[in-house]
């Protein structure tokens, strides 16, 4: 199953994801994979949303790893295999306004976590994306960042504005980082995600900040804000590497127009 994802270019850490997947099931009724049924299955992943509350991503991750199993490795047709996912909840992601944006961002005392949010923010990459930038992926000439191998295996561009290329610049001036960009103590080693969540949790509670926020929030914001601020929806597709415009679309939703341009319909009709 490993020899076939990484035949077909699945990310690392997707093929360690399914792996591990395929491999609770299997543990679960503690048979091999390969003769486990779909009724079997189905048992499985009653248990997981019944028993230990997983959330519909995880269910997912599941059919897809099976799915992978049966019909890539296994040979056999997806039909009698098959297996419908489920509903996806329609939450409303968290979204601050620009103001709370600013304070949350400028809060950190600590030079590095300051540039660490800074560059999150105005950037809407993923938490894993800002993880694994290394120095070479920010060319301050053409005022980008170049995302290599970001969710999906696919690389982009995103475009940065001069202050953030002025504060990195001083950043590495001062930190002096060997090989990622934002590193651990450890040299050359890439900063935790868990330090990355208490830089934020930390930042809020000093700004006043009363949301309950995490990585993607920053995410979620820039892509809001690029919105209020008048990009168009294709182009912001593009910057947070959105496979379809549909995912891009929820934005819509959270986007404060200018209300000063509507019409007032109250007004008499000429």
């Amino acid at each position: 199953m490993t020899c076939e994802m990484r035949v077909r270019n699945y990310s690392e850490k997707t093929i360690a994801r399914y792996i591990s997947v395929i491999a609770r099931l299997s543990k679960h009724f503690n048979l091999s994979p390969g003769i486990i049924t779909t009724a079997q299955l189905k048992d499985y992943a009653y248990f997981l949303i019944q028993e230990q509350r997983v959330s519909v991503s995880t269910i997912n991750q599941l059919i897809s790893a099976w799915k992978i199993l049966q019909v890539d490795v296994l040979g056999n047709d997806w039909e009698n295999f098959r297996l419908k996912r489920p509903r996806r909840e329609k939450k409303i992601p968290v979204v601050l306004s620009q103001s709370e944006a600013a304070s949350l961002i400028n809060t950190p005392r600590n030079f590095k976590h300051r540039a660490i949010l800074c560059l999150a923010y105005v950037s809407g990459l993923r938490l894993s994306e800002v993880l694994s930038l290394k120095l070479a992926d920010i060319d301050s000439g053409r005022k980008l960042i170049r995302v290599i191998r970001g969710k999906g295996n696919k690389s982009r561009e995103v475009n940065i504005p001069d202050q953030l290329i002025a504060q990195l610049r001083e950043y590495y001036r001062y930190y002096h980082p060997k090989s990622f960009l934002f590193e651990s103590l450890a040299p050359g080693k890439p900063y935790s995600a868990t330090s990355f969540r208490n830089i934020i949790n930390q930042a809020a509670v000093k700004a006043g900040i009363k949301k309950k926020l995490s990585p993607h929030v920053l995410r979620h914001s820039f892509a809001t804000h690029m919105l209020e601020r008048g990009l168009n929806l294709k182009q912001l597709q593009l910057m947070l590497g959105h496979n379809s415009l549909k995912t891009t679309s929820i934005y819509l939703h959270l986007a404060n127009p200018d209300l000063s341009k509507l019409p007032n319909l109250l007004d008499n009709p000429e």
